[in-house]
């Protein structure tokens, strides 16, 4: 009976062990190296989360710049940006423009200009697209939903924010220090749980209303995510892909699955 007893354990200890070590091969040896960025807003915006920021102040351009030259040296051929695929045309116009004249005043400079122009100029990179997907959903449900199960998970976790934000105050940051904090990976998981997964958090009795309501931000970077694979891109390739920083937290994660892309964490570049 022991010598059963042993070799049974044995047997489940090695089948463990076997089970440890199993690696599966889930990227393509040509997979296209991209730089995942995420930025706040810069300029108006009729996003729900905005950062005071002035975008004409020519202290603030140079630290943006300075961040720019620092992330050029990732060499992208290809920039990414959160536009509308049917802006393409005016944005690439807007980019051969800028390479010809970098000195160009804009009425009102948002982080494409700013950020996204710069990199490229640095960097030589010759094409530039816009991946972004419109779709509405309601950020504030839980204010107003009637008869809302008593769940407090939601406004709890709002107080962890609200702590976090207290710790780290934008407004007392500089832009090194924001952009860093931005492109942090708890920050990003952050921004998924306030703008989707604490919905699943909100619902009545008999009704799933907010998980319907955080389906749609899911949906929208899941198009978003699809505009990005209609463009034409070789092995030779490298892609900055610069968002706000939820839409990046959720590429984050098609981008660690995808076996056509290889994910880079903008930190490793920036000093």
């Amino acid at each position: 009976m022991k010598t059963i007893y042993f070799t049974t354990f044995f047997l489940a200890f090695a089948a463990s062990l076997k089970a440890q070590t199993f690696k599966f091969k889930d990227k393509f040896d040509d997979a296209v190296p991209v730089l995942n960025i995420a930025t706040f807003h810069m300029g108006n915006t009729s996003d729900a989360n905005t950062t005071q920021f002035d975008e004409h102040n020519a202290e603030n351009k140079r630290r943006i710049h300075e961040i720019a030259s620092e992330i050029a040296t990732f060499r992208p051929t290809i920039i990414v940006v959160e536009d509308l695929p049917e802006n393409n045309t005016a944005l690439q116009e807007d980019y051969l423009e800028y390479l010809q004249n970098p000195e160009k005043q804009y009425q009102n400079p948002g982080e494409i200009e700013l950020l996204a122009f710069e990199i490229g100029r640095l960097s030589h990179a010759s094409k530039i697209f816009g991946i972004d997907y419109k779709e509405g959903y309601d950020y504030s449900l839980y204010y107003h939903l009637k008869n809302k199960r008593d769940d407090a998970t939601y406004e709890r976790y709002g107080a962890l924010v609200d702590a976090a934000e207290r710790k780290y105050p934008e407004d007392k940051m500089t832009f090194r220090e924001l952009f860093k904090l931005n492109n942090h990976p708890q920050m990003l998981d952050m921004l998924i749980n306030i703008n989707a997964d604490l919905l699943t958090y909100v619902s009545t009795k008999d009704r799933n209303e907010g998980a319907d309501e955080a389906a749609k931000m899911y949906h929208r970077n899941l198009v978003m995510f699809s505009n990005f694979n209609k463009i034409n891109i070789n092995k030779n390739d490298r892609i900055v892909l610069l968002m706000g920083g939820t839409h990046t937290a959720f590429f984050m994660d098609f981008l660690k699955r995808s076996p056509k892309y290889r994910p880079e964490s903008v930190l490793k570049y920036i000093k």
